[in-house]
């Protein structure tokens, strides 16, 4: 790959990557997934996981559709590559409720990942968490930068039908990501 050329990599439930190569962008949809974008400012080296469940797969704790695992699954990629666990910062997207009548997975996917971030001392720079809107993130890993486009929200919900529902509120989104 040349130096000056650009790479979109779509990343999708239960995966995880991590670059360190100029031009490149990551990038995820998600609703009730949450998306950790994890870099080291100094290494410039960043990746981004997609989970779709909060906590550790019951049967064998090795899912990537589970956060504890997809979360362990990225941070172990960016040290072998070369990252520093001290110097990790986080931006962290999703946890939608996207379908009314079920429960709030993505606040529990929310909460998950914020916790995790914490509790292994990574410091978390931005979110856009919660709300009822899915969301498109663009992720640069070289750099940190993340973008959030929120979504149209048409929920998936049998029991309110179409001509009563209202627009949902936007998501409040703390720290520096552009919306685009």
């Amino acid at each position: 790959m040349l130096a000056n050329e650009h790479r979109s990599i779509n990343i999708i439930q239960g995966e995880f990557h991590v670059s360190d190569r100029e031009g490149d962008m990551l990038t995820t949809i998600l609703g009730s997934c949450v998306a950790a974008c994890v870099f080291d400012p100094v290494r410039k080296i960043g990746g981004i996981n997609h989970f779709l469940l909060p906590g550790t797969d019951p049967r064998d704790g090795q899912n990537i559709k589970y956060g504890a695992y997809a979360m362990e699954q990225l941070i172990n990629a960016l040290l072998r590559a070369g990252a520093s666990r001290n110097r990790l910062e986080a931006k962290v997207f999703g946890g939608a409720r996207v379908v009314q009548s079920l429960s709030n997975i993505g606040q529990n996917n929310a909460d998950f990942a914020l916790k995790f971030l914490k509790d292994e001392g990574i410091r978390v720079t931005s979110q856009s968490l919660g709300g009822n809107q899915g969301r498109r993130v663009r992720f640069w890993p070289t750099t940190g930068r993340a973008q959030v486009l929120l979504l149209d929200s048409t929920f998936a919900d049998p029991v309110k039908p179409a001509a009563v529902r209202r627009p949902p509120p936007v998501a409040e989104v703390a720290g520096e990501v552009d919306l685009f």
